[in-house]
């Protein structure tokens, strides 16, 4: 059959196993120079199989490292540690070594100092540009002034230190240890000790479910293999054995098959190993050390003066926080605009006055200069992106630092893995086809270990896994029964139900294949109880066979040998015709496409008195120590091959790790928001496209298209150039490599993409450190990748993920809110300030229009909470419908800076009607007193109670602009169309967010004590109680919100800023 050998399914069905020990003698083999087996013969280009010890002749010293020891035989190795195969090293030696290695411990893990998080609170332009009016503020003897400033100050940095320190205090908890004990033989005897006292020489032994504590070079192995995804990325456990010995040094890690590394988990059998590396000296240490290095080195031709340069040039752009995420970066270059026009304004206050700088012209000087600065920004910012982490939260992200969650709003494209994250991250029986022709497919399955989840169907009949019965059909229920009791009994794995939950111990595939049979009442367990189907012996899974057998009594009294493995192992051993074996081969085939491991399932009966003369031969099954492995292909091939033949067909499994049931409404989400998703994956191409399809990153329209699907080896393949030169780049990447997916994410960025990449492994932390925001996995994940992340998922879910972008997307259209309504009360009152220099008194002297305690109370009482407010604002129902934001614009779009001129020009020019109104209207030129900027007297009552309605019609023009700024575009009177409509939609809309409702109310409420209250009024603020004046403010109030309707009619009628986005019937709507 030419076919047999070209079938594209997963050849390695179970992991091998290797159930033979030989004693190894502590002698050094001739294998060193990687010469030829002691028989002479050819061996394999990349292994050889130890079998036997032959003493060195060659210099040791020169070839023996602990790097190469996956090229060693066990003697070699036992050489280059010092230690005994058997009896490992004594107490002494190993307190001498700890000394000497320091802790088995990966420094990378340790988190974030305290004094960094405090460090990054005010490492940004607007802290410093605060600390600068602070010290003037100080400096000029307005004590009132810099005391509030100083009270910002602290509570951005309280605010936003609680916040980063909590976040990292979760991290912690949620770093699991990497092996908190271990198995040690030390002087012969077996021990349990903390894994940070492991010394490279150690013996360890390993069983199912020990995560291992260091890099081991296996001495003994039975059936063992390892899940050593968080490492290499491989979903599939790999099996592992001690008496191989490869050739090629620089092999990668997943085929390093001799040897196990730290951090991964035993699957399956158990084994015993001698300790090459610890601490950073593991693959695991290595790559954490790796992350450390954040910042390419200084060339070494750079001089001594050159290198100071770039330290501190680095030094200062992180003080002014120039590096970070986009919006970081904006509104750093914002508050050095601010401050560098401040300066400017302060220039023109000095130049009006001839640089005749008096004390009241230094201070009218600051209070310009005050004024254009948003004090409360900083704070304002900090709050609403604290409160939006606790949100994310509830949405299970922990957010590591505050500025990733308005960073993951602008993301453009999301690298994602595959298992774990998209699928479920284990394996589930997908399809069975049956001799016969008879299909069964199990579809939604919740919980691969809970054998009632998911739809069952046989054939054309639904079935209800409740019922653990099998299907009425007699032929039908014959076959699946046949079947069944093959996948339960030839499996060593076990699933129990604890309460109202399901755990299951063994390989992941053994797992599958048992939670199938437990949903017809067919498991392991209860085909045990019967008293028959009692285990005579087992041929463990081999790679060189994949497959295995299990021989098992019958209920006729007789007895069965049940075999699974690869179909190519397979087919030559079934009792098949030419025409069975091509339709069966045709089906894998289709399985295959699908993305599926095919597993091939037959059985056959045997005499038992054929049975009875081969058993005297064959190891107990009672044997402890070979409680798993009873039979290796090397000790019995002849007894294998006598039962493992004439086998009877019983049908094909086809097993994959399904897909979360969220992962695809929210990739589709994703789609529609503009974004693209793009998976990869360390697992073969074939499981990786049908997944793809299956949740939607790929287009089964549009199948075939060979340029969204690619191997990580063609990637690697090409240079930069070519990638650059690609359309679009794909899709799907299988058997990435940690460098393919670092240079997805460069190949990106010269897109001028910003991207979003997860991971749960090691192998996945470079990729997370060099990504615009890393995702790393809460559950799942190695501890240095949550290290390098910038967020966790403590649920390891996609959804979550596409939670935090619509998070971070209404965070950025609120933090757009809240600038507007910020800068338009600066533009208004530098508006309003710099005319009133021609406010002069008979003296000269130019009479301030706002106090500077009016100044500051607008900016940091009443804007602060009208900005929080619009900082909460709800999602606009069309947030995940429109394209990510132009990352080159960043915050401060066109329409934001538009709208901010427009509405501050207006609202600078009615504050100024409102002081010429009462200082000059009704009083005549002459009615501004003397050194009214100091203190009361009655010949400053002019001007006081002109300063009054300033600062009325200042506030309630802020009120406003509050709800006004719901909505760049849509009028506050007809905001949610799709909500509700008529002439009280107004009243719902300022209604709907309950905070900034309060927050409009207190700030209407608050301004009549500040203006009525004696003492309060002239001594504190400069300003004198008001009556008929309140008809002006009235005036202001109703001119200025015709003004902002008029401007979004505008900007509705010609298709301008977001109305552009909001489609012809949400225009009419609006």
């Amino acid at each position: 059959m030419g076919t047999e050998n070209e079938l594209d399914v997963e050849g390695q069905t179970e992991p091998p196993i290797c159930g033979s020990k030989s004693s190894v003698t502590c002698t050094p083999s001739h294998t060193l120079t990687g010469t030829a087996g002691p028989e002479g013969d050819a061996t394999d280009a990349d292994a050889t199989v130890g079998r036997g010890s032959i003493t060195s002749t060659v210099d040791t010293a020169r070839v023996l490292n602990p790097e190469s020891a996956h090229t060693l035989s066990v003697p070699d190795v036992c050489v280059l540690f010092e230690t005994n195969v058997e009896n490992g090293i004594d107490g002494p030696e190993a307190a001498r070594r700890l000394q000497h290695h320091g802790p088995n411990k990966v420094e990378g893990a340790k988190g974030l100092s305290v004094w960094t998080i405090l460090l990054r609170q005010v490492s940004n332009s607007l802290t410093l540009v605060l600390v600068i009016t602070m010290v003037l503020s100080f400096a000029i003897a307005d004590h009132i002034e810099g005391g509030v400033i100083a009270a910002v100050i602290l509570l951005n940095i309280v605010v936003g230190f609680i916040q980063d320190l909590r976040a990292e205090q979760t991290i912690q908890a949620l770093y699991a240890l990497s092996a908190p004990t271990c198995k040690v033989i030390r002087a012969g005897h077996t021990d349990t000790i903390k894994a940070a006292g492991l010394v490279p020489g150690d013996l360890v032994k390993l069983g199912v479910g020990d995560i291992v504590p260091a890099d081991l070079r296996l001495v003994h192995s039975i059936n063992l293999s390892t899940d050593d995804a968080l490492l290499t990325g491989e979903s599939v456990p790999v099996s592992k054995h001690a008496e191989i010995i490869l050739k090629d040094r620089d092999v990668s890690l997943g085929d390093r098959t001799n040897m196990v590394y730290s951090g991964s988990t035993v699957s399956r059998g158990r084994a015993t190993g001698i300790v090459v590396a610890t601490g950073m000296a593991t693959e695991v240490g290595k790559i954490a050390a790796l992350l450390k290095k954040s910042r390419k080195p200084a060339d070494e031709r750079t001089s001594v003066i050159g290198k100071i340069w770039v330290r501190f040039r680095n030094g200062l752009r992180v003080l002014l926080g120039l590096d970070g995420t986009p919006m970081q970066v904006a509104l750093s270059k914002f508050a050095l605009l601010l401050f560098a026009l401040a300066i400017i304004l302060a220039i023109i206050v000095f130049s009006v006055s001839r640089w005749n700088v008096t004390s009241e012209v230094l201070i009218y000087g600051i209070c310009v200069a005050v004024a254009v600065i948003p004090e409360s920004l900083i704070a304002v910012l900090t709050i609403a992106t604290a409160l939006g982490t606790r949100a994310m939260a509830k949405g299970n992200v922990v957010i590591r630092k505050l500025a990733a969650l308005e960073a993951v709003g602008g993301v453009t494209n999301i690298c994602s893995d595959k298992t774990g994250t998209l699928t479920q991250g284990k394996m589930v029986a997908k399809r069975v086809w049956l001799e016969d022709g008879t299909e069964v497919t199990i579809q939604d399955t919740t919980n691969p270990f809970d054998p009632t989840s998911g739809n069952v169907r046989v054939g054309d009949e639904k079935y209800y896994p409740q019922s653990r019965s099998l299907p009425a059909e007699k032929s039908a229920a014959a076959q699946l029964k046949a079947f069944l009791e093959t996948v339960a009994l030839c499996n060593n794995s076990s699933v129990t139900k604890h309460d109202a939950s399901y755990t299951a111990i063994g390989e992941p595939t053994e797992i599958a294949l048992q939670v199938l049979a437990m949903r017809f009442g067919m498991g392991k367990a209860e085909l045990s109880q019967s008293g028959s189907h009692q285990l005579l012996a087992e041929f463990p899974f081999d790679s060189s066979c994949k497959r295995m057998t299990v021989v098992c009594t019958d209920d006729a009294g007789g007895a069965s040998a049940h075999t699974k493995g690869a179909l190519e192992a397979m087919l030559p051993l079934m009792d098949l015709s030419d025409e069975q074996k091509t339709t069966i081969v045709a089906k894998a085939e289709s399985l295959a496409a699908e993305g599926l491991r095919v597993l091939c399932i037959a059985r056959r009966s045997i005499n038992r008195d054929l049975f009875a003369s081969l058993s005297p031969n064959l190891p107990s099954v009672t044997d402890p120590e070979k409680a798993v492995a009873q039979v290796t292909v090397d000790e019995t091939p002849d007894y294998r091959s006598t039962i493992e033949k004439d086998l009877t067909f019983l049908g094909l499994a086809g097993l994959y790790d399904p897909p979360r049931l969220e992962s695809a409404p929210a990739v589709k989400r994703c789609q529609r928001a503009g974004i693209s998703v793009h998976m990869l994956t360390g697992d073969h191409v074939k499981t990786a496209t049908a997944i793809a399809y299956e949740i939607g990153i790929l287009d089964r329209t549009h199948r075939g298209n060979e340029r969204d699907i690619m191997v990580a080896s063609t990637f690697d393949s090409l240079s930069d150039a070519q990638i650059d030169e690609m359309e679009h780049l794909p899709l799907v990447l299988a058997r990435c490599s940690p460098a393919t997916k670092v240079r997805m994410v460069e190949a990106m960025h010269r897109r001028k993409a910003f991207c979003v990449m997860t991971g749960d492994g090691v192998n996945d932390s470079p990729a997370l450190k060099k990504s615009d925001v890393g995702i790393a996995m809460g559950l799942n994940g190695s501890d240095v990748a949550k290290e390098a992340a910038d967020m966790v998922l403590t649920d390891d879910n996609f959804a979550s993920i596409v939670t935090a972008i619509e998070e971070g997307r209404r965070l950025f259209d609120n933090i757009q809110k809240f600038l507007l309504h910020l800068l338009v009360s600066n533009i208004g009152q530098v508006f309003l300030l710099l005319i009133g220099l021609a406010f002069k008194d008979p003296d000269g002297v130019s009479v301030f229009p706002l106090s500077p305690l009016e100044i500051l109370w607008a900016n940091l009482v009443t804007s602060s909470f009208l900005a929080l407010g619009l900082g909460i604002e709800d999602a606009q129902p069309d947030i995940m419908e429109r394209p990510p934001h132009d990352l080159a614009v960043g915050v401060f779009t066109r329409e934001l800076i538009t709208d901010k001129f427009v509405y501050g020009a207006a609202m600078g020019g009615l504050c100024l009607a409102a002081f010429t109104s009462v200082a000059y209207g009704a009083n005549g030129p002459n009615g501004l007193g003397l050194d009214c900027n100091e203190e009361y007297s009655d010949g400053c009552s002019v001007a006081f109670k002109a300063r009054a309605t300033t600062f009325a019609t200042l506030t309630f023009l802020l009120l406003i602009t509050a709800w006004e700024a719901k909505h760049f575009t849509r009028s506050l009177f007809h905001m949610h169309p799709e909500k509700y409509g008529g002439p009280s939609s107004v009243f719902r809309t300022v209604w709907q967010n309950k905070f900034l409702f309060g927050a409009v109310t207190a700030g209407f409420v608050i301004a009549f004590p500040v203006i009525y209250l004696p003492v309060v009024n002239r001594v504190v603020f400069k300003h004198d109680a008001i009556t008929w004046e309140w008809g002006v403010v009235a005036a202001c109030v109703v001119v200025y919100t015709a003004i902002v309707e008029v401007w979004k009619a505008l900007k509705r009628r010609f298709g301008l800023g977001a109305a552009a986005a909001l489609g012809p019937r949400a225009e009419e709507q609006a």
